[in-house]
């Protein structure tokens, strides 16, 4: 198996619901972020083999293969492929784990690879909607317990006994921690600055840097009356996109490209559908196990914040110190735009290994129906 290299990964800035990029089509979205990476990487486009894309809400504007409708809105030649993929909040990571196993398997020598999700303009669970919805009767006769993620989220809290004041306090450090990032620019690299009219488009809209516990002790509960989880401890509704430069070595080499990273492991797990958000378990200890690597032998671990349980109890099952979680803080400060998330933290990972010097980081993200996704980077380039 050869190896993947990445390139460059970049990222848009998250708008919020309605915000800056509430007039430009997912599909726009998507091919400025495509060309953007292009023109950055110094790519040309006629030498990338595939784009491969995800999104979770596959349906009106973002029906009809998003990634390939990117590729010719983008300008790109026709003989450009492209496709777009679901494993719902794991997609954006999923479709870079696809592009590097495709160029890891010699199928490939250049792929672009990430994802889109415009949550204002296709809103979440707009799929579900049509016939007898996605619970069939097989589904329902063999789990019958079925419940949405904010409940899943509320399992594990009582489950595992975190209170309210907990996961508020965690929070309120993701918003610290995006805010401190964002007033030092560590995100600036990361992302690509889009022009909407006369302005540029280059900062997270969706952080509250003011964010306090007294605030969010003030709001109600969001799944259940007597619940822990609310909008200020859960993950943000945004836009966004981001994509991925992924090439074998000699591919890299031949045309100058400078290598970032490695992608030196990758892995899925399935885990229980009811308690839903725990995947990120298994699969990091199979993407470790895969890579003869301990927990110690990561530096940073970017755990998407879907709810404030998740990557406590990822942390916690794993023996991850807090200090290595989401240093430049998570989706409950920074929003989470469901396909895309998964490679705007594999970017977010990579630039913040490259700022202070550090060499691996792994990547994971819990996923609908019971799974989890995980990748591990390294910057060491043999």
């Amino acid at each position: 198996m050869g190896e993947a290299i990445i390139i460059d990964a970049v990222r848009t800035a998250r708008g919020k619901r309605k915000g800056a990029l509430s007039s430009l089509h997912p599909v726009d979205l998507l091919a400025r972020t495509l060309t953007g990476a292009l023109e950055r990487a110094n790519v040309r486009p006629e030498d990338v083999d595939d784009v491969i894309m995800g999104c979770v809400t596959q349906v009106g504007e973002q029906g009809m293969n998003v990634a390939r409708g990117a590729v010719l809105a983008a300008g790109l030649p026709v003989e450009v492929p492209g496709t777009t993929v679901n494993r719902f909040c794991g997609s954006g990571l999923q479709a870079v784990n696809f592009g590097a196993q495709a160029v890891g398997s010699g199928a490939a020598q250049l792929v672009v690879a990430g994802g889109v999700e415009h949550m204002t303009r296709v809103p979440m669970g707009s799929d579900a909607i049509g016939g007898d919805g996605p619970a069939s009767p097989g589904l329902v006769e063999q789990w019958p317990n079925l419940v949405p993620q904010g409940l899943s989220g509320e399992m594990i809290a009582a489950k595992w006994g975190y209170s309210r004041r907990q996961l508020d306090e965690f929070a309120v450090s993701s918003q610290r921690k995006a805010a401190n990032a964002i007033e030092h620019g560590w995100f600036s690299r990361e992302i690509l600055p889009l022009k909407l009219g006369e302005r540029t488009f280059d900062r997270d809209e969706h952080p509250r840097p003011g964010t306090t516990l007294e605030a969010l002790a003030a709001l109600k509960p969001s799944f259940k009356e007597d619940g822990v989880l609310h909008a200020g401890n859960s993950s943000g509704i945004v836009d966004g996109a981001a994509a991925v430069v992924i090439a074998s070595k000699g591919r890299a080499r031949s045309l100058g490209f400078k290598p970032r990273a490695r992608i030196i492991s990758m892995s899925v797990a399935g885990s229980d559908p009811v308690l839903m958000l725990t995947g990120p378990i298994p699969a990091a200890r199979k993407a470790l196990a895969q890579a003869e690597l301990s927990i110690d032998d990561i530096d940073i671990f970017e755990i998407n914040e879907a709810f404030a349980p998740v990557p406590i109890v990822v942390a916690q099952e794993l023996g991850i110190p807090m200090e290595k979680v989401n240093p430049n803080g998570g989706a409950i400060a920074l929003g989470h735009p469901l396909g895309a998330t998964g490679a705007m933290l594999l970017a977010t990972a990579l630039h913040e290994l490259e700022r202070t010097g550090q060499r691996r980081a792994l990547i994971t993200l819990c996923i609908g129906y019971g799974m989890g996704i995980a990748t591990i980077i390294d910057r060491k380039i043999d």
